[in-house]
């Protein structure tokens, strides 16, 4: 065991093992690094020497002739222009723009460092012979030792090789000025081995530095482009390898695919787990991904997130793997899942980062669909999480700008169809985007809780053009006004109706309070007492979109309403189906037994007015009569008699007043 032990300190000393990958690419980058510093000095030399030469030999008439001159100086020249050419090629190297041509820095330098010693051995030869020193031999041994920085056994054989060749040829070949051969001198041979001992130190010395600053910078690359958690890569390794993979997947004629992965309720399972179980599992997901996308780029994102790149057709096979993975992971786990967002890449050039939001856009369209695993990126997705973004950016400069105006639908007395009140709704009309309707905001605005902001703005509007109308003597049309569920939680409702009302002077019999079925199961006791309240402020509260949730008997009967607004789904294509004229007639008698008045929404035909008058609804809504209209467009259709006001609302009107 000692033995081998030994062994292996002696092969690692001498460099005899394999260099794993980055080992080799750090050393042989750092000696194309020396390289260029020691072609440059080389070539500053190579000139001064030539520049000299012509001075004090060639201008002074010493060496005359072409040939004479070449022969004195061919040595010069010829290290010159390899050291410059060199030169040339190490910092193209360095700048990336070799191809083919970087694969042979090695035997560029090996021939390089031959040359040199060849160089330094033909000069000191013909400066002995002159009586000179033999120095240039052992500066041109330093220098190109410096550019050929390899495993200690090569330098080892290569200074031992060129120093013992140097004393030998230098042996036979040198002779004094007398004619008698050059010997050395104990002393000479001493400081020669001196000499060669310490260069072989610095040489051996350096390659240990190199190979340790290759480790620790591999360590860390290895650490930057690897995930803490899973083991996995990260993104930053999986952008780099994302490109090159989507571009020769592309180029091969194939379509590569980016998929986002997400597991459904995770955090449901950290809060029953701990982070602790949480991780655990992640490191479980991790090696899923591994095992499907294995020779494919893969990451994990962050926090429960994956993603993938791909060009086989098996996506939705893998992506069951995955799923049955992780319910195989945590069987008693049963809400756990996974759903994955697809973005097929049309472009080589396409962004990683760019490729993963779109397959993010499309995993968020099915977050709540238990039916799909996999959603595939449309254009359309793009479009919407666009609008998305600029509502949300927008909301409170729309609102400042007046971009933010009420429409108003007439609201008719099923007796003798005259106008009765108005319902207001918002509409958005953007200088940029142009007319946007509600189904467009409204959703956005309830999911990123800012609705109050649109529902005030309105409410606001509608009490400013009651306000105008009471002051300039135009006809005064009662509003309702509807308030969403996030209204009671963002704001305080009552209040800011109570403070529009007050700062605008307007008769409470001019506003109704409109709300829906849904806003009413949350939280009952609130919203029981906000009803309550309205009512004690003097204001009716109406119920819309009866019959549009699953506890409509429950809200009649633990809330009280003035009026009950008949969801216009029980009147589409109400004349084919039998039961829904049974249910609006039934409704319209609870109602009725129950004290409050009803309005049915939807009414777009003459059939669905008569069967209404015959059914005993009170009110009627719909684009039979009108669709929602401004309220300068409001006012121009009571001017000309298309919508009339009923003499008893006439005379609710002047009590207002």
């Amino acid at each position: 065991m000692e033995k081998n032990s030994a062994v292996e300190k002696i092969r690692h000393a001498l460099g005899l093992y394999r260099h794993p990958p980055y080992i080799g690419e750090h050393l042989a980058l750092s000696n194309i690094r020396s390289l260029r510093h020691i072609t440059f000095i080389a070539s500053c030399i190579e000139v001064w020497m030539l520049v000299r030469f012509f001075a004090f030999y060639v201008f002074t008439g010493r060496v005359s002739g072409a040939a004479d001159i070449i022969k004195s100086s061919y040595g010069y020249w010829i290290l010159l222009v390899s050291s410059l050419l060199l030169y040339i090629y190490s910092v193209r190297y360095l700048k990336g723009r070799l191809d083919k041509l970087k694969n042979f820095s090695r035997i560029f330098t090996f021939l390089y460092f031959a040359l040199g010693i060849c160089f330094g051995f033909i000069t000191t030869l013909r400066d002995i012979c002159d009586g000179r020193m033999m120095i240039c031999f052992l500066t041109m041994l330093l220098l190109v030792s410096m550019v050929f920085i390899w495993r200690p056994f090569i330098s080892i054989i290569l200074t031992a090789v060129c120093s013992t060749g140097f004393i030998l040829l230098i042996g036979a070949l040198a002779v004094t000025e007398d004619g008698s051969r050059y010997r050395f001198e104990e002393g000479d041979l001493i400081n020669f081995a001196t000499y060669i001992i310490t260069l072989l130190i610095v040489e051996i010395s350096m390659y240990y530095q190199r190979y340790q600053d290759a480790s620790k910078s591999y360590s860390l690359e290895c650490s930057s482009i690897t995930d803490d958690l899973t083991g996995i890569p990260n993104m930053r390794r999986f952008e780099r390898e994302a490109r090159d993979f989507t571009a020769a997947s592309l180029k091969s004629g194939r379509r590569p695919v980016y998929l986002l992965f997400d597991i459904s309720n995770f955090q449901t399972y950290n809060d029953h787990f701990g982070y602790s179980g949480g991780d655990r599992f992640l490191k479980v997901m991790g090696a899923l991904i591994a095992r499907e996308f294995d020779g494919e780029p893969y990451a994990r994102v962050s926090g429960d997130t994956f993603a993938a790149v791909t060009d086989r057709p098996d996506i939705q096979k893998r992506a069951e793997n995955i799923r049955d993975g992780i319910k195989a992971a945590a069987e008693s786990e049963s809400y756990l899942g996974l759903k994955a967002g697809a973005y097929p890449v049309k472009k080589a050039d396409t962004e990683p980062r760019r490729a993963l939001d779109r397959a993010g856009l499309a995993l968020k369209q099915i977050k709540g669909d238990d039916s799909l695993l996999i959603n595939i990126y449309s254009e359309n997705m793009s479009r919407d999480h666009k609008l998305r973004k600029y509502i949300l950016n927008n909301i409170d400069s729309a609102v400042k700008n007046g971009c933010i105006t009420a429409y108003y639908q007439p609201v008719i007395s099923a007796e003798d169809e005259t106008l009765v009140s108005c319902e207001a709704l918002a509409r958005w009309i953007d200088p940029e985007m142009g007319f946007l309707s509600p189904g467009q905001f409204v959703p956005i605005l309830e999911a990123s809780r800012q609705i109050h902001k649109l529902d005030r703005c309105i409410f606001e509007n509608v009490c400013r053009n009651i306000r105008e109308c009471l002051d300039s003597g135009k006809p005064v049309v009662s509003m309702s006004l509807n308030f969403s569920r996030l209204d009671f939680d963002l704001m305080d409702a009552v209040g800011e109706l109570e403070s529009l009302v007050e700062k605008y002077r307007i008769p409470k019999g001019f506003i109704h309070v409109e709300i829906t079925e849904s806003s009413l199961s949350d939280d009952v006791e609130k919203m029981r007492t906000a009803v309550s309240r309205f009512h004690e402020c003097g204001y009716e509260v109406w119920l819309d979109d009866f019959g549009s949730g699953y506890s409509s008997m429950n809200v009649l009967k633990d809330f009280s309403f003035d009026l009950l607004k008949i969801d216009m789904e029980f009147l589409r294509n109400f004349s084919e189906k039998p039961a829904s004229r049974k249910l609006i007639k039934g409704i319209i008698n609870i109602a009725g037994s129950l004290g409050m008045k009803t309005l049915s929404e939807g009414v777009e035909t003459r059939e669905a007015v008569d069967f209404l008058k015959e059914a005993g609804c009170g009110r009627l809504q719909g684009y039979y009569y009108s669709k929602p209209v401004p309220y300068d467009k409001l006012l121009e259709m009571i001017a000309d008699g298309t919508l009339k006001l009923s003499p008893q609302y006439r005379e609710n009107i002047t009590q207002q007043d």
